[in-house]
């Protein structure tokens, strides 16, 4: 059967590789996008996945917020109190403030001040994500972090030891982070009374307050108990707070629409595109299939050869595809686009694959399975 159906892939070479060039564009085009929104939902969730949330394990902010970049300040008091609840092990107060950082060349840009307390930095930066320095060293005078990444928005470098003004006061980088990132904007970590001196944040008030349960906790219990004890907030489990953060800018944003549409275009002319050069080459080898059918081939085996063309194609489709893919994945990691495919999104477009070839092999099989013997060798 492989044999026969790569036979007849071979009789027309140029649509043969029509159908390959238009599975391997289809599934290109979703690869790219599906990395593209997993980069952003990266990002979008960043001030929660950039902190330890082995320690902080659940975060209370106020009873209105869905999402962890739009923080209203809370009592600083809470810190204290939440800790009396039982289940609670420990707590540690969050400030995170917008600011303006200014170069040495005049360049100023806005950051994110993200503080916590030292030595445990619960907000961050974790320690995976450090690329130069040590994250003991935002204990030092004027400390913060700065990301690798974001030299190119800054177009000044943001090496250790590089000198800085925030908001008009002396600060020097002393930890470099690597993919540490946020859609808010450049995060800058450093301990929380700093970030309150830059900010001019508050001394009696929070952004967060990250909780840290005691070992045989449940997380849902502890989260109940703050929510009943405590009026004017809510806690939220880490991931929870994360995902809501995500689902709640990809709806407002739109971007989930824009990407996903896209997406949806790309399969359906993919199908189509695909379906209808299919089509057309079954035309071509309409006296072919008709004279398998008049020697004794059932409808059954031919649906069968034309669905194992379609598996070809998927099958060679796919490797390029995933080639490419992989390419670009590694081109756009050198300008910070950070992309992985996981196996559960390799293996999502390894169906979405077979659904553009194999489904749009359909309007051959129908064509072919229709066909009466004798008629390819009348006139």
């Amino acid at each position: 059967m492989i044999f026969t159906a790569y036979r007849f892939i071979r009789f027309d070479k140029a649509k043969s590789i029509g159908v390959v060039i238009g599975i391997v564009i289809s599934i290109f085009l979703i690869g790219q996008q599906v990395g593209i929104l997993s980069f952003l939902t990266g990002l979008m969730g960043g001030l929660v996945e950039n902190a330890d949330t082995s320690i902080g394990q659940i975060w209370v902010v106020d009873n209105v917020t869905k999402n962890a970049n739009e923080l209203t300040p809370l009592d600083e008091r809470l810190v204290r109190q939440i800790r009396s609840i039982s289940g609670v092990s420990n707590t540690y107060g969050i400030v995170i403030s917008g600011a303006t950082v200014k170069f040495d060349n005049g360049k100023t840009a806005p950051v994110l001040l993200i503080g916590s307390e030292a030595p445990v930095y619960v907000a961050g930066p974790r320690r995976d994500k450090i690329d130069q320095g040590d994250i003991t060293s935002l204990a030092n005078d004027g400390a913060v972090s700065a990301e690798h990444f974001d030299a190119s928005v800054f177009n000044h470098s943001v090496n250790v030891g590089t000198p800085i003004e925030i908001n008009g006061k002396s600060a020097m980088i002393r930890v470099q982070t690597k993919n540490a990132r946020g859609f808010a904007g450049s995060f800058f970590y450093t301990t929380i009374s700093r970030a309150r001196y830059f900010a001019d944040f508050p001394e009696n008030k929070v952004s967060a307050v990250a909780v840290s349960v005691t070992p045989r906790s449940d997380l849902d219990s502890v989260c109940t108990s703050i929510n009943t004890s405590i009026y004017g907030v809510r806690a939220w489990r880490s991931d929870e707070l994360k995902n809501s953060t995500v689902s709640f800018i990809t709806i407002t944003s739109n971007i989930g629409v824009s990407i996903g549409s896209l997406v949806v275009f790309a399969v359906i002319s993919g199908f189509f595109i695909i379906g209808l050069t299919l089509y057309s080459s079954a035309l071509d080898r309409m006296r072919d299939y008709g004279t398998l059918k008049a020697i004794g081939a059932t409808n059954g085996y031919v649906r069968r050869l034309i669905l194992t063309q379609a598996l070809i194609f998927a099958v060679v489709g796919y490797v390029i595809a995933i080639a490419l893919l992989e390419g670009f994945r590694v081109g756009v990691s050198q300008a910070g686009l950070t992309i992985s495919y996981t196996p559960v999104i390799l293996g999502g477009l390894f169906l979405i694959t077979l659904f553009i070839s194999v489904g749009g092999s359909l309007f051959a099989i129908r064509k072919v399975t229709s066909l009466e013997p004798a008629s390819v060798f009348r006139g």
